[in-house]
């Protein structure tokens, strides 16, 4: 085959290729917003690869639509569910009940898993301002280095910001690639707590015990956190019911079960029934009692919703990306490549996430852009539901690890603990390299069980 009949050929692969190039110049030179420039590059890849300009734009229309028809509701009834819980204290009286009475040791586990709770209906940033009082309240009583403390809880909310839905990076990616949420939201946290346990707790107290770990932010200078009258147990039983529900919906669809079961849980199992019934038996258990409470929590939901829509923006736009992979015949192609150099969607993921991650700092971003491009591999490998799941939990892993100086969530750490940047990369960065890898260790290691 000639030059001009290979270019030809491959004209959809070459366009996409570019595409990518151009997205990650306008993200972190031309500081363009990712969602306008995940909808300009798509524009540009389906004109590119040779569609006409009425097919490209319904491809943009398609691709987004489809995608948001899902996302958008679970993003949002997860903004409302979250607020409620910030609002009524019901995070501060958990953490207030899980630390009292407690030593260091035992302190470095319960915040690893405080973290992870809280941030699986709250944003990581909005958990950890709300949760660091408590980090420098325990640092004042156990005389330790605040970061003995903070080190794990901002890892458990960076384990379930990306490995746990429903927040919006993993339900993202599992729309994308048509993963169950079900098994995302099992494998997610077969593979986060072991993540989370060696980044977070173990990490910190080797860093304790060798004198490695920094000083930062005197603990004592915090003020602490306020008393709430919010019920610590009902907290800890409402952040788990979604999960539960979805969960048992998952697992009921599996096995034969009588009609009238079988059905009762498809329908509070589904995301959107478990996220309503949450919200709902929150708003009971939290509700409002006077004028200033009402007015707090609508002013809590109306922040909440600001970052929530960009959010769905962003993944709307991810969703019209990967759309043109598949309509203009890309994905096919770049699915052929990856396979013909042995590389199985479970490994392209996890690569494809990091060198995105790294790029541009955003792991949601890193998230949904891996999953466009992971989507045409585990087409062509027809892969089971299992692995599909395993392939979200790959990409959430690549997306998490090395937050480095172009990451907001790096300089929020970096503020909150009083730490410099040598002190940040040494510490924060090195704890999120450890969970991108063990998470994606755990997730081929599932991956050949299942």
């Amino acid at each position: 085959m000639d030059v001009g009949g290979w270019l030809t050929e491959y004209r959809p692969l070459l366009a996409t290729l570019v595409a990518i190039a151009a997205l990650l110049a306008l993200i972190l030179r031309a500081r363009m917003p990712a969602f306008a420039a995940l909808i300009l590059v798509s524009a540009l890849a389906a004109l590119a690869a040779g569609m006409a300009p009425s097919d490209a734009f319904d491809t943009l229309t398609r691709g987004m639509g489809g995608t948001l028809g899902f996302v958008a509701v679970v993003i949002g009834l997860g903004a409302l569910f979250g607020v409620i819980l910030e609002r009524s204290g019901g995070l501060e009286s958990l953490a207030q009940r899980l630390l009292t009475g407690r030593q260091a040791g035992a302190g470095r586990w319960l915040m690893g898993g405080l973290g992870l709770l809280a941030s699986i209906p709250v944003f990581f940033d909005v958990a950890l301002i709300i949760l660091a009082p408590l980090v420098f309240a325990f640092a004042r009583r156990t005389g330790r280095p605040v970061l003995s403390f903070g080190l794990p809880l901002v890892c458990g909310l960076a384990v379930a910001h990306s490995f746990i839905p429903p927040t919006p990076g993993p339900i993202a990616v599992a729309e994308i690639l048509g993963a169950d949420l079900g098994l995302v939201i099992l494998f997610g946290i077969l593979a986060g707590l072991p993540a989370l346990a060696m980044a977070g707790p173990l990490f910190a107290g080797w860093l304790d015990r060798t004198g490695r770990l920094p000083i930062g932010a005197i603990a004592g200078e915090a003020g602490t956190p306020t008393e709430r009258p919010a019920n610590a147990g009902l907290t800890a039983a409402l952040i788990s019911l979604p999960l539960a529900l979805i969960l048992a919906g998952t697992l009921a669809s599996r096995f034969d079960l009588p009609p009238a079961l079988g059905y009762s849980l498809a329908v509070i199992g589904h995301p959107f029934m478990a996220l309503l019934l949450a919200c709902g038996m929150t708003w009971l258990v939290f509700r409002p009692t006077n004028d200033a409470q009402r007015r707090n929590l609508s002013d809590g939901i109306a922040r909440a919703l600001e970052p929530t829509g960009a959010v769905i923006l962003v993944t709307g736009a991810g969703g019209a990306f990967k759309q043109v992979l598949v309509d203009t015949g890309a994905g096919a192609q770049l699915a052929d490549g990856a396979m013909a150099l042995g590389l199985v969607p479970l490994v392209a993921g996890f690569v494809l996430a990091l060198l995105v991650r790294v790029a541009q700092g955003s792991a949601t971003v890193a998230m949904i852009t891996a999953a466009g491009l992971t989507a045409p591999l585990a087409d062509a490998a027809g892969l089971a539901p299992t692995q599909l799941a395993l392939c979200v939990i790959a990409i959430a892993a690549g997306a998490t690890a090395l937050s480095h100086v172009n990451d907001s969530g790096f300089w929020l750490v970096s503020r909150i603990f009083g730490l410099d940047v040598r002190q940040t990369l040494a510490s924060w960065t090195v704890a999120t390299l450890i969970i991108g890898l063990a998470g994606f260790a755990a997730a081929l290691i599932l991956s050949l069980l299942v």
